[in-house]
């Protein structure tokens, strides 16, 4: 095999990407599993400016750059959002006494590319931190992912839980996919704030 070339990127495939994220193995079918790996390889390698992402850069991303200094990663959130996600749907068919309409795979795989676009939203100064970039200050990461995955084939379905899981969403009705990721968001949202500014406190004492 031939060695690549400096300029070339690596391409991550459904068993790379599913070391990231163990969930994308319970999206049923085969087809959106793969589109689903497409979409995060090209974030990860067009991500950062340009630059890329490698797995250890993007496992070392805060969850958030608005929570304070916390002890949660972004991958780990993602990861937290499609157990969460699973989770939900489990205990809502159990509470429930009508049928709901939940499209398992779709929700999965919305978890899980709910925030594809912050690999391009995120960048590195100079001194090797993680900021919002430039590209990141014009387009925040609901947009970027939802041009990412509209470029790879993604179901409508998917696009709506990304476009619409923060506060741009907060405008339209939410699916039922969407309505669960946006709460299982922000629970680790809201604590991670918390926990952030008990975390400032204690350094401020």
């Amino acid at each position: 095999m031939a060695a690549m070339k400096p300029t070339q990127q690596r391409e991550y495939g459904v068993k790379e990407i599913a070391k990231l994220f163990p969930s994308l193995m319970k999206i049923k079918k085969k087809s959106l599993r793969k589109k689903v790996a497409a979409v995060w390889n090209e974030a990860m390698t067009t991500g950062c400016g340009g630059k890329g992402w490698t797995f250890a850069e993007l496992r070392a991303v805060k969850f958030t750059l608005l929570a304070g200094d916390i002890d949660m990663k972004f991958v780990e959130h993602l990861n937290s959002c499609a157990r969460q996600c699973i989770a939900i749907t489990d205990v809502l068919k159990k509470s429930f006494r009508c049928r709901i309409p939940i499209q398992r795979d779709y929700l999965i795989a919305g978890a899980l590319l709910a925030d594809v676009g912050k690999p391009l939203e995120y960048d590195k100064d100079p001194s090797g931190t993680v900021v919002q970039g430039k590209f990141g200050q014009q387009l925040r990461h609901p947009f970027s992912g939802v041009a990412l995955a509209y470029k790879h084939g993604i179901p409508a379905e998917v696009m709506h839980m990304i476009a619409t899981h923060s506060h741009e969403g907060d405008k339209v009705e939410r699916s039922i996919e969407s309505i669960i990721f946006h709460h299982a968001d922000f629970v680790d949202f809201d604590i991670a704030k918390f926990l952030g500014k008990r975390a400032a406190k204690k350094r401020e004492a």
